[in-house]
């Protein structure tokens, strides 16, 4: 085990995986808790939840679940309610749920247009909203966003949705890191590129392979300069740096992690 984040507390919400596999959430409890911290896995599905403590316990580490619809308010005060009574504290907010979806301003159905701006950024609105006071009130605590290469850049189809949720998790967090910075808490988005994930499966065969699973993977890593998609463990770790002392003096920032696919025009 390591201590790089040893002695700290983390929320990581979206922590199971919408599919059997690895995903970033589910990684990157797996990851901090390797390093030291006590993680709060938090999922709507608690289910799979219960599976990453599982593997968490199993390699020694700390570990509860806690089940949580993100787009309430009640839901996320309480998460954040309970992370203080068991533990005395929060040190780390790791926000990684996410829903996506295709199609352009005419395409998108009202109602999609609304649950997802709640899943993709109102939940990191509520989420923070209720773990701050207790981040300042310790004098300390690091948050990190999960947004998207979407938020910056189109895709081959057109998501409106999803990236403007993501762009919008982008703003949210420059606005936290510079109204908090003064109060030692520091707040950061991640913005993954083309990965290989469940989630990335569930809402991306269609678009990307016709239906067909495999023929979508190699149409994404054609995508990529590295000839390959990433894998959520590069999400993790580079939340892992964010969360950690290495990364004290940076907030606001926006860590993309795309294997170089920003720098090209590439597609299939």
């Amino acid at each position: 085990m390591g201590e790089r984040l040893k002695g700290k507390v983390a929320i990581v919400t979206g922590a199971g995986s919408i599919l059997a596999g690895m995903g970033n959430g589910k990684a990157t409890a797996i990851v901090f808790a390797r390093e030291g911290a006590t993680v709060m896995a938090v999922d709507y599905n608690l289910e799979a939840a219960e599976e990453t403590r599982r593997l968490i316990e199993q390699e020694g580490g700390d570990c509860i679940t806690f089940k949580v619809d993100v787009s309430k308010t009640s839901d996320c005060r309480s998460m954040v309610e309970t992370c203080v009574e068991k533990f005395g504290r929060v040190d780390i907010l790791h926000n990684n749920v996410g829903m996506g979806g295709y199609g352009g301003a005419v395409e998108t159905a009202e109602e999609i247009w609304d649950k997802t701006m709640a899943v993709n950024l109102k939940s990191m609105f509520l989420t923070c909203k209720y773990a701050l006071p207790y981040m300042e009130k310790q004098g300390s605590g690091s948050i990190t966003n999960i947004s998207s290469l979407n938020s910056i850049r189109c895709q081959p189809a057109p998501a409106i949705a999803y990236a403007v949720s993501k762009a919008g998790v982008i703003a949210l967090t420059r606005e936290v890191a510079i109204q908090y910075a003064p109060r030692g808490i520091r707040a950061n988005a991640i913005l993954p590129g083309y990965m290989k994930t469940p989630m990335v499966e569930f809402y991306n065969k269609e678009a990307y392979g016709d239906g067909d699973a495999e023929l979508m993977w190699r149409r994404r890593d054609a995508m990529c300069p590295t000839g390959k998609q990433g894998e959520p463990w590069d999400v993790a770790y580079a939340a892992l740096f964010l969360n950690s002392d290495e990364a004290k003096y940076i907030t606001g920032t926006t860590l993309i992690v795309d294997g170089g696919v920003t720098n090209t025009t590439k597609q299939w």
